[in-house]
């Protein structure tokens, strides 16, 4: 959205563009909501936000490319794809909808009739395009032994369920025969998370590290913390440095956090009003190019997996500032996503010998480490691995015998 609107021409007096997509901070959000000044027409730059999820008043066309950019997820490579492909028919009619809400509107579809014709009805069920492993994870401890031959409303294929067994068991939830492990897969269950965050946490509590971890897993649940608006790339860049770690994105975000509660504890000492703190961290947001919606949202996740890991009577400890410890924790619960350095400076995924890329959003994206883990796989121009810690190679022997033999 952002490029597009780059590239409209410089002389549009008579226009006013704004864009709205998931990511962008509320404030800026706002602006398609407000009417435009007199004289000019308001054109809303939009992504698929704009077809359920908000009714902008005013609107009276609508312009339908006819795509719609989508996550799939490869059972196989472990990896999710962000592509574009063909909207289904009920997304383009609930596009055509969008037209017109308060009066006559119109929309022009930028794809010929057939084309619509030749449009799946609907869009593919999440379920058959998603990582199962928390599905499978959850169907285990209703005591359903016979995931493969269990009646899915919409059954996701067999190969994404073997898979997702497989990873169970890897991670300690499940037995070699398939049952649930007691107590790791019965503590995983009980958290409702992806099941490598659910181990993350159960391992920070044996490293005595839980409220880092903590502090990552609910950051990394969120939409991106970090906000660079074009026109303040600069600006942005040297604002995220002052929170930027060596070792790596877990850690940057776990003084994004700091940072963020050290404010609130600020105005609160002040004896300030929740209306009042809320306003300087909304503040403290701007000024560090920071999302304050994702923060919140963090803070949330963050009260909410703290009380079920205090149910569990996992021991919420900290290990202040010993960030080997903690690098050694993250290891121990995202063996599965590590990746080494090749001699031409590209990286191996160790699960699956894919060659990837750091992705440039990253701190250790000019750092190039020898070896790291990281959170996700994804692929858009590239396969890219997104957020990553530096770690010694010796550590995924040490910590995971299971996964990896010495040599690797």
């Amino acid at each position: 959205i952002q490029e597009r609107a780059r590239q409209l021409p410089p002389q549009r007096s008579k226009i006013w563009t704004t864009p709205i997509y998931s990511s962008l901070p509320s404030e800026q959000q706002m602006n398609a909501f407000k009417p435009a000044p007199a004289g000019t027409r308001k054109v809303v730059l939009a992504t698929n936000i704009a077809e359920t999820s908000v009714t902008i008043p005013g609107i009276k066309y609508v312009i339908d490319p006819g795509m719609v950019k989508a996550r799939a997820y490869n059972p196989v490579t472990g990896m999710e794809s962000l592509i574009i492909i063909p909207v289904s028919k009920a997304q383009a009619l609930q596009r055509s909808g969008r037209a017109g809400r308060e009066g006559p509107g119109k929309c022009y579809r930028l794809f010929q009739e057939s084309e619509f014709d030749k449009l799946v009805d609907s869009t593919v069920p999440e379920i058959k395009r998603c990582n199962l492993a928390n599905v499978v994870l959850q169907l285990k401890a209703l005591g359903i032994d016979d995931i493969i031959g269990f009646d899915f409303m919409e059954k996701p294929s067999r190969t994404a369920i073997l898979k997702s067994l497989e990873q169970l068991i890897l991670l300690g939830a499940l037995t070699d025969d398939y049952k649930l492990s007691d107590p790791v897969g019965r503590q995983m269950a009980r958290l409702p998370l992806d099941p490598m965050y659910s181990k993350a946490l159960i391992v920070a509590s044996e490293f005595k590290c839980l409220e880092e971890m903590l502090i990552v897993v609910s950051m990394l649940s969120v939409e991106s913390i970090f906000f660079s608006p074009r026109e303040k790339l600069e600006e942005a860049r040297a604002a995220r440095k002052s929170f930027e770690s060596s070792e790596g994105d877990h850690i940057t975000l776990v003084n994004v956090y700091r940072a963020a509660k050290e404010c609130l504890e600020k105005s609160k000492n002040a004896n300030a009003k929740e209306k009042t703190m809320e306003k300087a961290l909304n503040r403290w947001c701007r000024e560090n190019f920071i999302n304050y919606r994702s923060l919140r949202h963090a803070c949330d996740v963050h009260s909410q997996i703290q009380g079920h890991v205090q149910q569990m009577g996992l021991n919420v400890s900290s290990c202040g500032d010993d960030m080997v410890l903690f690098r050694r924790c993250l290891t121990a619960a995202f063996f599965l996503n590590a990746a080494m350095r090749q001699p031409d400076g590209s990286y191996r995924a160790l699960a699956t010998s894919q060659s990837v890329q750091i992705h440039p959003s990253s701190v250790l994206f000019q750092k190039k480490p020898d070896c790291a883990i990281f959170n996700e796989l994804v692929r858009t121009s590239q396969n890219y691995v997104k957020d990553l810690t530096r770690i010694d190679p010796v550590w995924l022997a040490e910590l995971a015998p299971q996964y990896y033999a010495t040599e690797d």
